[in-house]
């Protein structure tokens, strides 16, 4: 199967979305029973944090902890945004720099100005964006002090979608920020699978929205091996893939490739599909890779190889370096719930 499908349906009876690439998952969204990131809540002060300058805050779904936070009170009400999903037994992460995202814009309040991406370097694809922008912000001006970023998505927009959702994006900021009650309550919930989808998703794609697809399409096959911690390769090479608590481990084996470049082609092969395999699991934190033999002359060619698959991620990853004992360090940013887990409270 050629080219890329967007599947929208329920898996195991939660509402999810899944990418696929010439045939092969590429991206998973599936629902968790916990707070969706992007959520708005006017939240109010609880106690402060000493030593570390955060706050804990009360929401109606629970302790939440905002950082850096100065001059704010136990009892004062506040906007926040939920940045990531909460680990087990800690409150959710927020944040005080609210965004309105949509899949053509974002309304950034505390931040003026009108911004186009600049992936977009047609100067008159840039002119008719901004001509239509300017047409919406007429007719339902930003919040005062609110500013509007044109997502690189705008270059294929057609122009009334771009309208409406400019003029969505703009009503939603200037309802929310004009809020002015006293108690915890839930302003604005965060996308589901199917909306993020929509909002991200933005690349030519055939949709199957029938329900069934992932059955007929295989993808509940391919989440079903999503499940087992090992991974082939193609060749006898595989990776295995374990999340602990402190970190998620990741073992490269050649298999029964004797050849001298078999640790070279397996490393390049596992690293290559490090991210895809880490997004679809839902993992982040600290993941160490113990890779198959390589030599300090491979670790360059290895590294490239693993930067150039992390380009193409959204999730934020840094490569930390190597330790004396030749593992590979990494840190990704936890935006997902582990598949396991989403799984588990099924």
């Amino acid at each position: 199967m050629k080219g890329r499908t967007i599947a929208l349906d329920h898996y195991e009876g939660r509402e999810a979305a899944a990418l696929l690439v010439d045939g092969k998952l590429e991206d998973l969204l599936i629902e968790a029973d916990l707070p969706r990131p992007g959520s708005i809540y006017r939240a109010v002060a609880d106690r402060p944090v000493k030593g570390q300058g955060g706050m804990f805050m009360k929401t109606p779904d629970g302790s939440a902890f905002l950082r850096q936070v100065k001059g704010l009170k136990p009892g004062q009400t506040l906007l926040v945004q939920v940045t990531g999903y909460a680990e087990p037994g800690k409150a959710i992460p927020v944040t005080q720099r609210v965004l309105f995202k949509s899949r053509y814009a974002i309304v950034t309040p505390d931040a003026p100005g009108i911004n186009i991406s600049r992936r977009i370097k047609d100067d008159d694809a840039r002119d008719e964006i901004m001509v239509v922008a300017r047409e919406a912000l007429a007719e339902a001006p930003l919040p005062e002090n609110a500013g509007l970023i044109l997502r690189s998505s705008c270059a294929d927009a057609d122009p009334e979608a771009l309208l409406e959702d400019v003029l969505a994006m703009s009503n939603l900021a200037q309802h929310v920020l004009s809020d002015s009650g006293s108690e915890p309550e839930l302003l604005v919930e965060g996308d589901g699978p199917h909306a993020l989808a929509w909002r991200e998703w933005v690349e030519e794609a055939d949709l199957d929205t029938e329900s069934g697809c992932f059955e007929h399409l295989g993808i509940a096959e391919m989440i079903d091996d999503l499940q087992s911690p090992r991974v082939s390769l193609g060749t006898s090479g595989s990776m295995v893939i374990e999340p602990t608590s402190a970190l998620v481990a990741i073992d490269i084996n050649t298999g029964n490739d004797t050849s001298p470049a078999a640790g070279l082609k397996v490393n390049m092969a596992a690293l290559r599909d490090l991210p895809r395999q880490l997004r679809l699991r839902g993992l982040g934190g600290q993941v160490i890779v113990d890779p198959a033999p390589c030599p300090k002359k491979d670790r360059k060619q290895v590294e490239g190889v693993l930067r150039a698959a992390l380009k193409r991620d959204q999730t934020e990853t840094i490569l930390a370096g190597w330790t004396q004992l030749g593992l590979m360090e990494i840190q990704r940013k936890r935006d997902r719930v582990p598949l396991k887990l989403v799984l588990k409270g099924t």
